[in-house]
């Protein structure tokens, strides 16, 4: 395979069907891979690594985001949302959820996903054949989320949809369609947000369990989050906490439906569901890419990048890069050590990663130990998305 003229904005079909062998010719072809417009692609492990932990790679978006957004809500989105900004704003606001989803939090979350999920299992049940993403993974995340803004049950119908739509304007070359439909879902997620936060001022929640009062109350004796930051670090949880943890779960099912012996050994093994989890991450991770520009020149790969380089991360082709995972073409759910890169590195470390892995953890569990046989029941329809992968159905057949 040639990939000396591959451009992310002009991806193959096979590239969407599976870039995994796309990853694997540019990491023995060429690591640091030019794109247009002077940024580089990067698909080996250690080269993604070096550029999560050194402070010269900024996540601050504004310039790469001005030409490719405008002046709109997408651009005001994100560029004031945690994951696009460096310090002061990514510590002030980081700290303010890492109070909210520490491991207490997190606990005490536990019983209500297990809830939810057996909930959700029950009413598989009672059907022929299920859809693992609309019956199952895209519930569960919507509702965790819902519960840490404590959104009304009532409001919450729109904010799946509303997270594809903005999270589909970081594609390497949005259609204005995907632009147009992220515009007006940033919009309506404000003015919904506008009404809970009035309601939440008036009577707040518990700070140690409701992520929204925390942000409005902000730290004690501490600068608050202005209207705007507040607006969007609460989209921004969602966005994250939605499309990571539904790929998960999705991606997961998807693997275990294709690989039987592990499917055998996780139910033979239930103690390996959490490594399963994070071999889940690392062979099918729900994040593809991510994005730096450097404030300073840097050595990437034996390359001098200079000021002003967009570094796109290749994640999943990181994550499958032979010299940090032997016979890492083969997805096994005991492997150990898995460092993998699919929460990010560093400072930007995905804020929800522990509650991604509670939700799947439980999810993956708890669908095993109820249904004896699974199998699938047609083609699965994949997320057409460069960025982000995963499925919008996955057909299966589940017996008790």
């Amino acid at each position: 395979m040639d990939v000396r003229d591959f451009q992310l904005i002009r991806a193959p079909e096979s590239f969407l069907d599976d870039p995994y062998p796309w990853y694997a010719a540019l990491r023995e072809q060429d690591p640091v891979h030019a794109l247009e417009g002077g940024g580089v692609f990067l698909s080996r492990y250690d080269d993604a690594l070096a550029v999560y932990r050194d402070s010269r790679a900024s996540s601050d978006k504004k310039i790469e985001f001005a030409p490719k957004f405008g002046a709109s809500p997408l651009y005001e989105h994100h560029t004031t949302s945690l994951v696009f900004n460096d310090p002061p704003l990514h510590t002030r606001v980081r700290r303010l959820i890492m109070g909210a989803l520490n491991q207490r939090a997190i606990a005490r979350m536990e019983s209500d996903v297990v809830k939810l999920v057996d909930g959700l299992l029950n009413t598989m049940q009672e059907k022929s054949e299920v859809d693992l993403i609309e019956d199952f993974a895209a519930r569960i995340p919507v509702e965790v989320i819902g519960n840490l803004l404590d959104v009304p049950r009532a409001e919450r119908g729109p904010l799946r949809a509303w997270s594809i739509a903005i999270l589909s304007g970081l594609e390497p070359k949005p259609t204005p369609e995907m632009l147009e439909r992220g515009n007006q879902a940033v919009t309506g997620f404000i003015e919904l947000l506008k009404t809970l936060i009035e309601e939440r001022r008036k009577k707040p929640g518990d700070p140690d369990s409701d992520v929204l009062t925390r942000l409005i109350q902000g730290e004690q004796d501490g600068e608050k989050l202005t209207a705007p930051e507040l607006h969007h670090n609460c989209i921004f949880l969602l966005n994250a906490g939605h499309e990571t943890t539904t790929n998960l779960i999705g991606n997961g099912m998807w693997l275990l439906l294709n690989h039987r012996e592990q499917l055998t050994r996780l139910r033979s093994e239930p103690a390996l569901v959490p490594s399963a989890v994070e071999e889940m991450l690392r062979y099918e991770g729900p994040i593809q890419l991510n994005n730096r520009r450097l404030t300073a020149r840097m050595r990437i790969g034996g390359h001098d990048l200079p000021e002003g380089t967009f570094v796109t991360i290749g994640i999943g082709a990181a994550n499958r890069d032979p010299h940090q995972f032997p016979d890492a073409e083969r997805f096994d759910v005991a492997r150990k050590p898995n460092r993998h890169l699919a929460f990010g590195q560093g400072d930007h470390a995905c804020a929800g990663m522990n509650v991604a892995r509670l939700e799947a953890r439980i999810a993956l569990g708890r669908l095993l130990a109820r249904f004896s046989r699974l199998e699938a029941a047609g083609e699965p329809r994949r997320d057409r998305r460069i960025r982000f992968r995963g499925f919008r159905n996955l057909p299966a057949r589940a017996r008790v």
